[in-house]
């Protein structure tokens, strides 16, 4: 007991240190190599310049084994024909110390595939999170069996996707406790179809998505005892002329039922609206957000959203092609966004980079939500044609300053931020448990990189994790508001976002210097609503939906 207590007030005592100078006080530090993550993505390039190659791939943090710590799945593709190697997804155990063990082999997710994309959620509402792979050849259904073990379920699901998956997200759009299932489609290509494309009239290049005709996504019915019905043409999203990269699950009417918004490459972005009839309405271009600002469509891929401003509305970020800069709608009400971008330094400082995984997260813990980019081009010879755009490219990280203004700190916040990547896939989650959130990059065709938040805990922070018992086990959908002494908070569980992986889906706010939560209050999918008043900061709370608040530890 004196040990816990002397942790918790040093844990504490740290959080309260302030930055006089007001500059970012937070680094973020490599580990990969010291954490044990040894993963190298295979995309299966051998000069054919075959269109799926630039795609993947994404990651996940899922607490596969149930312990409260958050493990890493990173997804890989293949070789095109047999090469002597196996490629296989990686799944890596969180050691409790800064450290992880590869427990791929054995798993159930050893198999091989040419994956892209994944999404994690309880389906069967059993208290563990399943796994759902999109892939080239066929996406896969994961149920977890416990303690790390997973068996695919996908030919009993019904669940039947090959048609070029990308991203995807679980959610419950009928709101009958159940987990539905969206996929993102991208082109139809298969190796036979594959076109040639050149950027400069004689070496062969990748093609671009205009070369491809579009592919409906898919909306999958959860029916229960692990079966799913396709109701893609029935909900109203079976549109063919789809491109789509990117999905975020937002309730941007605030009504209470989920929407998506879908980013598609080269085509305009859809969003559509919840009839809370298991149908829904396309609104994106009522909305100002199909196309870009010159009302040509743009390059979209990975998306994400947040209340950056505490307006109490979402709004939405999109990832875009390079010299088409990031988008940041923000949400005017009545169905109405606005671009921001344009005459931001979110806009000016993006502008050259090509941009797949894209999030919102408040990495210094000051209440307000940061953005961060994941960046990297799909030609390797693009300097030979436009010398200001590379191939590799750092990420980057726009700090929320308050009045709906962000500054970029790529470059104040350590050496391992200004590393230049082909980065795709973006997640963040306290893999370490202290507090602040941590990042990381799945890199095309090379090694994903885990980066630590070093300093984000000076500020105070509350992480809520939701278990539904009406609702979702997850308790997707679930709003959570938060108030302190310096303002008012919210945020949603959801899966998906950024581009073709799954961050935590336990909710971190950060506090500032507020050592309190006046008032939590949680709005359940089903209907039901709680609050708790009086809630210390810097500790991982667990609500449960029946039971209320359930204290966990800080560490």
């Amino acid at each position: 007991m004196r040990f816990a207590a002397l942790t918790a007030a040093l844990c504490l005592s740290a959080a309260a240190a302030t930055n006089p100078a007001g500059d970012p006080p937070v680094s973020f530090t490599d580990v990969t190599a010291a954490a044990g993550i040894h993963f190298v993505h295979n995309a299966g390039k051998t000069g054919k310049k075959y269109l799926p190659e630039t795609l993947g791939s994404g990651a996940a943090f899922i607490d596969a084994d149930g312990d409260g710590w958050i493990d890493i799945l990173l997804v890989n593709s293949k070789d095109w024909t047999p090469r002597g190697r196996k490629s296989t997804c990686a799944l890596y155990r969180n050691n409790h110390n800064g450290t992880f063990t590869d427990i791929t082999k054995g798993s159930g997710l050893d198999g091989e595939m040419y994956g892209i994309g994944v999404t994690v959620g309880d389906y069967d509402n059993d208290g563990r999170d399943d796994i759902y792979i999109t892939a080239l050849d066929g996406d896969h259904l994961f149920h977890n069996e416990g303690g790390g073990k997973f068996k695919d379920v996908t030919k009993t699901s019904g669940i039947n996707n090959a048609s070029f998956g990308t991203s995807a997200a679980w959610l419950d759009y009928d709101r009958d406790g159940k987990l539905d299932l969206f996929v993102a489609n991208y082109v139809q290509w298969t190796p036979k179809l594959d076109l040639w494309c050149s950027l400069d009239g004689a070496a062969k290049s990748y093609c671009t998505p205009e070369s491809y005709k579009g592919t409906q996504s898919r909306l999958y019915h959860n029916l229960g005892h692990g079966r799913f019905e396709d109701v893609t043409v029935k909900a109203g999203l079976g549109d063919p002329t789809n491109k789509a990269l990117g999905v975020t699950v937002i309730d941007y009417d605030s009504d209470g039922w989920p929407d998506l918004f879908v980013t598609n490459d080269t085509q305009p972005n859809k969003l559509y609206h919840n009839n809370h009839n298991g149908t829904f309405s396309e609104q994106g271009m009522a909305a100002g957000i199909a196309f870009g600002e010159d009302g040509v469509a743009r390059g979209a891929m990975g998306t994400d959203w947040a209340d950056y401003d505490r307006s109490g509305r979402p709004h939405l970020l999109v990832g875009n092609f390079s010299n088409q800069m990031l988008s940041l709608y923000h949400n005017e009400g009545k169905g109405l966004f606005v671009d921001e971008a344009p005459r931001s330094t979110v806009g000016r400082d993006s502008l050259l980079s090509l941009t797949f995984g894209a999030f919102f997260f408040d990495y210094d813990l000051d209440g307000y939500p940061d953005i961060l980019t994941a960046n990297g081009h799909i030609e390797e010879e693009i300097g030979r044609v436009q010398p200001k755009i590379t191939y590799k490219e750092p990420p980057l990280l726009f700090r929320n300053i308050g009045g709906k203004t962000f500054e970029d700190v790529s470059k104040k916040v350590g050496q391992a931020f200004t590393m230049p990547m082909v980065a795709r896939g973006a997640i963040y989650g306290d893999y370490d448990h202290d507090g602040d959130l941590d990042v990381l990059f799945s890199v095309n065709n090379g090694p994903a990189r885990l980066l630590r938040n070093d300093g984000g805990n000076r500020n105070h922070w509350l992480c809520v994790k939701t278990v539904g018992t009406k609702s979702n086990r997850d308790g997707i959908g679930a709003v959570v508001r938060i108030e302190s002494a310096s303002g008012k908070q919210w945020n949603m569980v959801r899966s998906g976002s950024s581009y073709a992986s799954q961050s935590d889906l336990a909710l971190t706010f950060g506090l500032g210097q507020d050592t309190t939560v006046k008032r939590i209050q949680i709005e359940w999918p089903s209907g039901t609503r709680q609050a708790f008043t009086g809630i210390p900061a810097n500790q991982r709370i667990t609500i449960n939906e029946s039971k209320g608040i359930i204290p966990t530890t800080s560490r």
